[in-house]
């Protein structure tokens, strides 16, 4: 029971050597200890673990306090990378089992481009469209008026406005 409370108070604490060094590479990496376990087993053996060996694994590692030989070498290369400062906890290779883990990529340079020339499109569009809709009006300003004829005195004719 005295355990129990000592866990409580230290809940980094670990009886087991081996234990806490895969508890320590797992805190450094910001992951769980078995999803340590399941890098360790996918780099050692280069391939992913069944389930039936996860499970064995899983309850070996949990309830009997045994490290496997791999998992001990990849927790002893993840606490010597941070001894010699060169770990990468954000790397994506160490958080491959992480369903939430996601690192979003700056897009500035794409997002920009797209903003300019989605402008330049809306600006080019509505001068096109707004030299055909209407050719042929009196002036510039509202009312348009269709036929110089119509246009009350004094109200410069469109042609009187392009200079021509």
């Amino acid at each position: 029971m005295t355990g129990f409370f000592q866990t409580l108070l230290t809940p980094d604490r670990e009886d087991e050597p081996e234990r806490a060094e895969v508890a320590k590479a797992a805190n450094l990496l910001q992951i769980g200890e078995f999803q340590l376990l399941q890098l360790a087993y996918f780099r050692w053996h280069g391939e992913e673990m069944a389930d039936e060996e996860s499970n064995q694994v899983f309850r070996a590692y949990m309830l009997h306090s045994r490290v496997p030989a791999w998992a001990r070498h990849y927790a002893r290369r993840i606490l010597e990378l941070a001894a010699r400062d060169l770990l990468d906890d954000g790397d994506p290779a160490y958080h491959r089992y992480d369903c939430d883990y996601y690192k979003a990529e700056p897009l500035g340079k794409r997002r920009l481009t797209l903003a300019v020339a989605s402008i330049a499109f809306v600006v080019a569009g509505g001068l096109v469209l707004g030299h055909f809709a209407a050719p042929h009006v009196a002036g510039l300003f509202p009312p348009l008026i269709d036929n110089e004829s119509e246009a009350p005195p004094g109200l410069p004719g469109a042609a009187d406005l392009r200079g021509s």
